[in-house]
């Protein structure tokens, strides 16, 4: 498979064809590429919900009404729509999890092994608490990763999606509870595929050239 031809082809869908769904082994694979996403000292500050009914779809535009409602018809018309939510805070608990997963992973050959791990990851992470004061800035980047590794792993598949920011966040997290739980919504991301009155599908893709944007040292 040459991977750049997909991200050539890729592009942000503007209109769904409602009438056509994912395919159940799809979904799976959906979900199989956002969980194995990379994040920075495995963190994973994420959790991410998965609309495939209509009443899922009209509990998320909900958050599009007034200064979004263009946004609207991409979640209503899409076959399934996924919702980027990241951790409002990593402490030291939640942490030691991250570190029992490892553990029983297998990660670890010592003990030794198993407390650099965690360490290293504490380090890190209280640079960005305490530090840098940017924790929450850090723990977004970390879901945007996985938004990248969704977006061009779909078009692999022939699945078309569009990642939205104009939505009211806190309307979102109202609705599906999110605060209570630990996280707050960050991107939407309509999937199915695209309608022939899709005006984007048409278009170029316009990017920076190679010797724009790269310079090799």
């Amino acid at each position: 498979m040459d991977i750049t031809a997909h991200a050539k082809s890729r592009y942000s869908t503007k209109a769904f064809d409602a009438s056509k769904r994912l395919s159940d082994e799809h979904v799976q694979a959906i979900k199989e590429l956002i969980r194995l996403s990379p994040s920075s000292v495995n963190s994973q500050p994420w959790h991410f919900v998965l609309a495939s009914t209509e009443a899922g779809k009209d509990s998320i535009a909900k958050s599009t009404a007034e200064n979004y409602v263009f946004n609207e018809p991409k979640i209503r018309n899409a076959s399934h729509v996924l919702v980027f939510c990241a951790k409002t805070n990593i402490d030291e608990d939640y942490l030691l999890q991250v570190l029992d997963l490892e553990d029983r992973a297998g990660r670890f050959a010592t003990d030794e092994a198993k407390a650099s791990g965690h360490n290293g990851r504490l380090f890190f992470t209280n640079m960005h608490r305490f530090d840098l004061k940017d924790e929450k800035h850090w723990m977004e980047k970390q879901v945007y990763l996985a938004l990248g590794t969704l977006l061009l792993g779909v078009s692999t598949m022939g699945i078309d999606a569009v990642p939205i920011e104009g939505f009211d966040s806190k309307v979102l997290d109202n609705e599906l509870g999110l605060r209570e739980q630990g996280y707050t919504s960050l991107v939407i991301v309509p999937l199915g595929y695209h309608s022939d009155a899709d005006f984007n599908a048409k278009l170029p893709k316009a990017r920076w050239s190679q010797e724009e944007v790269i310079t090799e040292i």
